[in-house]
């Protein structure tokens, strides 16, 4: 019985020009999802000044203030109508 079995590693074939694309494109996409994700997380300052210029309070200038919303035209008033019977 000892004879019977055989030990050889199994035969894998080539793997085709189409599963290398598939199989380094989604290595490629994995990275790019790693460093999207990092990007997020590590966000990298946009200027280069010190720490302490970015903690002091901004001027009232610089301050976006929030746009009045304009009434909406589309909205009518409903007319009020009695029930008929």
């Amino acid at each position: 019985m000892a004879a019977e079995l055989d030990f050889s590693p199994p035969e894998i074939p080539e793997p085709t020009f189409m599963e290398n694309v598939l199989r380094y494109g989604l290595f490629f996409g994995a990275i790019f999802q790693l460093i999207c994700v990092l990007a997020i997380i590590l966000p990298v300052p946009k200027s280069h000044k010190t720490d302490s210029d970015s903690f002091e309070p901004k001027n009232s200038e610089t301050v976006k203030k929030p746009k009045a919303t304009a009434p909406q035209i589309s909205k009518k008033p409903k007319k009020e109508t009695k029930k008929k019977r």
